[in-house]
């Protein structure tokens, strides 16, 4: 299953203005998001970077895989 993993820089703004920590990482798929502070993909990947055609979300750089991917929040 292909996965799409990008920074939310919203999230990032948020926790410097609220002092917060809030996971800034989304790995998405088609039936999920999942947030994290860490991500490790096991096996091939590849970054894009298409500011012309950014993702729904509005990330004009992300990465896509179909390999297994370990999501970590602490």
């Amino acid at each position: 299953m292909k996965k799409i993993i990008h920074i939310n820089q919203h999230v990032i703004k948020s926790n410097k203005k609220n002092n917060e920590s809030k996971p800034v990482i989304t790995v998405k798929t088609y039936k999920s998001n999942e947030y994290a502070k860490e991500v490790k993909i096991k096996g091939p990947s590849i970054i894009k970077y298409s500011p012309n055609k950014p993702l729904s979300c509005g990330a004009n750089c992300w990465v896509e895989t179909k390999s297994e991917v370990e999501v970590k929040n602490a």
